[in-house]
């Protein structure tokens, strides 16, 4: 399951993005938030990366108007490697090296369009198990 969560900036973007699992019959949890109104993305991202800490989730979605602050955030907690995708290569870049478990998009950088083949590219790239990656993630988490 996926765990999802965005500011007023992302909102319209993740509206989308949840149609697009809809379709693709992707099972999610919507942390919110639920509207325009200015909110806080940090408990946003907290909410999304606590759930793939306990288990709950095994990755996440997360959408900012730039994607950055919602990223610092959740790649501040312990076990969440979170990657801010603007095109489809880094998207599968990260998934393939990093083991990314977080995707974090700009909803006032990436349209609806790039954003949901992004996503489509994050969720459907395998890690790839390398040694060399396994290790560098090791460190990371050191």
């Amino acid at each position: 399951m996926l765990a999802l969560g965005c500011d007023h900036g992302g909102y319209e973007l993740m509206k989308e993005v949840k149609h697009h699992l809809d379709q693709r019959g992707i099972a999610y949890q919507d942390f919110g938030c639920f509207g325009t109104e200015s909110v806080d993305y940090p408990v946003y991202a907290k909410k999304v990366c606590k759930a793939i800490q306990d288990g709950i989730c095994e990755k996440g979605i997360l959408i900012c108007g730039t994607g950055i602050g919602i990223s610092i955030t959740a790649n501040k907690m312990k076990g969440i490697r979170a990657a801010l995708c603007t095109d489809c290569f880094c998207a599968e870049a990260t998934r393939l090296h990093n083991d990314a478990n977080v995707l974090a998009l700009g909803g006032r950088v990436v349209g609806p369009g790039l954003a949901l083949k992004i996503v489509d590219t994050f969720l459907d790239t395998p890690f790839s198990g390398d040694e060399r990656h396994k290790r560098r993630i090791s460190m990371i988490e050191d």
